[in-house]
């Protein structure tokens, strides 16, 4: 192993190390190596570890495998930290290079859907487990609303129009796309400063692993004052209506050039900028060679400020519009940029890989993403099997990625998959039981304990919510009926969709289900002291699985019922009631499953009585309507399985359902779904009355007299798996 006097990085990884594994990483020692590619090499001996490494990143790396290689544990993003090891067991030499030059971090979305109420120990901790997991280009837009701030006060703006104009803070992230603006605002003044400062720290962390970050780019996006005066366009995304700049006026390159250079002289650049001028939007020109002058003009506003500017893309509309996407203007796109200008971003390659369909991006470096949540959905599910061979396919593609990417809309969820997704950015995954006996035992970190009993149901797992091989994970796909808007548009037809929609979403053996997750319970009850981390979290999202189907067949059961008798089964109706109530119980034992933990966030930026309103609403409206109560476009798009909305919001919605069903059976079916005073038309009123008043109150008071999440767990599983299973697996979904 090679030394040296001591690399730039070694002081940061070495803070990392003491916060990871607690004093004794006192003989954690750290030496440069050389080589093109990424790469490490630790040794350990006689107490002390030796790590020689490319980089901080792979030094970061190197540390988290060995603590899971020799020490059997990994760190999480619930990992109870520091790991309180009391001493470093000796270790053979080992070395690693990493698979790919980087991995890439973050969706835009992914900062008002996890962390828009973070502070510096959140974010302390975030870009530890990012240098752990080796990754190297996080997108980094904490702080950007004071650069807009700069560049518009530049452009002659006053500071009021433009913290108007920039919105709520919880909202932001979807302002820098070009989505919104105005909206859920305005943005407080104590904001702009207190995260300026924040993403400056952010920034100053991420360098010193030696990361790139890649900052925001200008998108097009235009207040109206501005518009006003220039050649613009109106467009729409869910109903929100912004402007837009021709690329053909100056201003464009010029509002462009504006927002980099204020945007370098607040956080320093590493000419990495992301910029995604469609996003989820149909171009104001249909004509084919449009999006190149978009494109064109883009990259030409970044180089008038950063010569060396390079545009990431994220090829997220050619998905998401591919109709409109064709061929053609993909490539008249991609063609107005010189290739070493653009990486682009294949964000949603575990599903729909794109960069098939268009050879690569014509040439461009790109990076293979996995997206897979979209909005923070609680209901586990992924596609395990699939994601080894989807990553060695692109990396045996005539022009690989440069890098692997997790590009999720929001964090802490389907924690396996994105730990799957890491470690192919550094080793090959040939055979994956063997790879998930692995983290089931590191993830708990027993020192063998229970370790059948985990392998057990990892596998029980893998079999089930975790085999959704064919199966599109999307928004727009039925979710389970607890986050769903309820209504009565079954009733002229009967309840055939509702069936299928049940089924879709049951696509295993929910009896094997049950099994992993009793062994996961059975687990916590015999070792308490593994609440506190991982296993905690595993049993909530485990719980939610099967629960969230129990309310499907519960719901399912109470119409067909209710269609049966000609009125409302209330037996059946309270039955599932009763589902909310007992869930809410469970997940209120872990904070994060629990909406109050999120305002409380959100509440704690608040300077004084009015901001404490604005974030209160905030944090309110991003989880349930999204936008207004009146419109439904996104409604319930980031809607979670936490306590106060499993057992308020979401309860309180369906008992209004509830209550009209007899009502509404009895109604003419011609009349059903529309009229003025129409069931349907009834139940929607009061459904917007409802969230309106959430929005002004907020949840419910937690449960009383919980037991703690192993005695809540078995509660509802001997209520609801433990007696004969509501659950039926329909016949045509065999394997």
């Amino acid at each position: 192993m090679s030394s040296g006097d001591g690399p730039a990085w070694a002081d940061t990884v070495r803070g990392l190390a003491r916060r990871v594994i607690g004093p004794a990483a006192e003989p954690v020692r750290f030496a440069a190596r050389d080589g093109g590619e990424r790469a490490y090499a630790y040794e350990a001996a006689a107490g002390v570890l030796t790590i020689a490494a490319t980089d901080g990143v792979s030094a970061s790396v190197a540390l988290h495998h060995y603590l899971r290689e020799r020490c059997g544990v990994s760190v999480g993003w619930d990992t109870v930290l520091p790991l309180g090891l009391t001493a470093l067991p000796d270790a053979p030499p080992r070395e690693g290079t990493a698979r790919v030059g980087e991995g890439y971090y973050f969706n835009f979305c992914t900062f008002s859907y996890t962390m828009p109420y973070w502070d510096w120990a959140d974010w302390e901790r975030e870009i530890d487990w990012m240098a752990l997991h080796g990754i190297t280009m996080p997108l980094a837009v904490t702080g950007h609303e004071a650069v807009l701030h700069a560049a518009y006060s530049a452009l002659g703006l006053d500071d009021e129009r433009i913290r108007a104009f920039l919105g709520g803070p919880g909202y932001l992230p979807f302002q820098f796309m070009g989505c919104l603006d105005g909206f859920a605002g305005p943005l407080p003044a104590s904001w702009l400063d207190g995260h300026r400062e924040l993403g400056a720290r952010v920034l100053d962390r991420e360098r010193a692993f030696g990361m790139t970050p890649v900052l925001p780019a200008f998108t097009g996006h235009v207040p109206p004052e501005l518009a006003a005066t220039a050649r613009a366009g109106r467009r729409t995304w869910q109903g929100f209506e912004t402007w837009v700049l021709d690329p053909a006026d100056p201003l464009y390159e010029r509002i462009g050039a504006e927002i980099t250079r204020a945007q370098i002289e607040l956080f320093g650049t590493d000419h990495l900028y992301a910029a995604d001028p469609f996003i989820e939007m149909i171009p104001i020109d249909a004509d084919p060679a449009f999006p190149g002058a978009v494109a064109a003009a883009t990259l030409a506003g970044l180089q008038a400020a950063d010569p060396d500017a390079v545009w990431l893309m994220q090829a997220w509309p050619f998905s998401y519009q591919r109709d409109f996407w064709t061929e053609e203007r993909v490539n008249a796109f991609l063609d107005a940029i010189p290739d070493e200008r653009m990486l682009v971003a294949d964000l949603w390659a575990e599903y729909d890989p794109l960069w098939g369909r268009f050879r690569e991006f014509s040439g461009k470096p790109w990076l293979w993403c996995a997206l897979l949540n979209f909005g923070g959905r609680t209901d586990p599910g992924a596609d395990l099997r699939s994601l080894p061979t989807g990553v060695d396919g692109a990396l045996a593609a005539p022009s690989p990625p440069v890098g692997i990417g997790l590009s999720m809309e929001a964090t802490r969820n389907n924690p396996v998959f994105f730990e799957l997704v890491a470690d192919q950015i550094w080793t090959e995954v040939p055979d994956l039981d063997a790879w998930l006996d692995a983290f089931a035992a590191q993830r708990y970190g027993t020192g063998g304990r229970w370790a059948e009993e985990l392998r057990a149901a990892w596998h029980g797992l893998l079999g089930t919510v975790y085999d959704a091989r064919g199966v599109r994970i999307a928004p727009d796909q039925f979710k389970g009926v607890i986050t769903a808007a309820p209504s009565y548009a079954w009733i002229p037809d009967g309840p055939a969709e509702l069936r299928a929609d049940a089924a879709r979403v049951l696509w295993y053996r929910p009896e094997a289900l049950a099994r992993a997750w009793e062994r996961l319970i059975e687990v916590a009850e015999h070792d308490r002291d593994l609440l506190a981390g991982p296993l905690g979290h595993d049993l909530a999202e485990v719980g939610v699985a099967y629960m969230a189907r129990v309310a499907d067949r519960c719901h399912l059961d109470a119409v067909e019922r209710s269609i049966e008798l000609g009125a409302a089964a209330g037996p059946e109706l309270d039955r599932f009631l009763r589902v909310f109530d007992d869930l809410d119980r469970m997940l209120a034992c872990r904070p994060e499953y629990t909406f109050q933990h999120w305002e409380s966030k959100a509440l704690a930026h608040a300077a004084d009585a009015a901001e404490r309103e604005l974030l209160a609403d905030n944090a309110r409206r991003m989880i349930t309507v999204w936008g207004t109560s009146d419109n439904p476009l996104l409604d319930d798009y980031a809607g979670r399985h936490w306590s106060g909305l499993v057992g308020g919001y979401y309860r309180d919605r369906w008992a209004l359902w509830a209550t009209g069903l007899d009502q509404a059976l009895h109604r003419d079916p011609g009349r059903a779904l529309s009229g003025r005073d129409a069931p349907e038309a009834e139940l929607r009123e009061r459904l917007r009355e409802r969230a309106e008043l959430f929005l002004r109150e907020g949840p419910p008071p937690a449960p009383r007299d919980l037991g703690d999440l192993a005695t809540e767990s078995r509660r509802l599983f001997t209520a609801y798996a433990g007696q004969t299973s509501p659950l039926a697996r329909p016949a045509d979904h065999d394997r």
